[in-house]
């Protein structure tokens, strides 16, 4: 029993995925590097209604939690949208942007309906997702809730 009961709490401290991805590359050619920040991770589209009202309030949060350490990267899962049109789409925010194709990741973890916010400790370890499913979207309220505990505990 005693057994068990460790390997359970040995397989609850296991992290539930790695590092939100290996490498990423910005709309501006820049390396985006989340090492030891708290990292949100916005997967959006131009043509995504509910990710164009996330969009405003993620950038309010970045912009009030930045220099407590927090990171977020918006990746667009557009195909064939001209890199002006994404930075006139988000030239309005302070967080960086990537296409997903200059992300290095697997495959399957990129979502199949958006808007998706992934949120990671300073370890990389997943801690929340929002629901997968083309309607809901993340409010202030539940960023607070779910990401400020993590910017207080270095």
């Amino acid at each position: 029993m005693l057994r068990f009961a460790a390997a359970l709490c040995l397989a609850c401290s296991a992290p539930v995925a790695a590092a939100p991805f290996q490498s990423a590359r910005t709309l501006d050619g820049a390396a985006f590097n989340p090492a030891d920040h708290v990292t949100i991770v916005h997967y959006w589209a131009t043509w995504c209604a509910p990710c164009r009202v996330e969009m405003p309030i993620l950038d309010a949060y970045y912009r009030k939690h930045h220099g407590q350490g927090l990171d977020v990267i918006a990746v667009s899962i557009d195909q064939g949208v001209s890199t002006g049109k994404l930075k006139d789409a988000t030239a309005r925010f302070a967080f960086p942007v990537a296409r997903v194709d200059d992300v290095k990741m697997p495959r399957r973890d990129i979502p199949s309906a958006i808007p998706v916010n992934r949120v990671y400790d300073r370890s990389g370890r997943l801690v929340f997702q929002s629901k997968a499913d083309g309607r809901s979207t993340i409010d202030m309220a539940t960023l607070e809730r779910v990401v400020t505990p993590l910017l207080v505990h270095r």
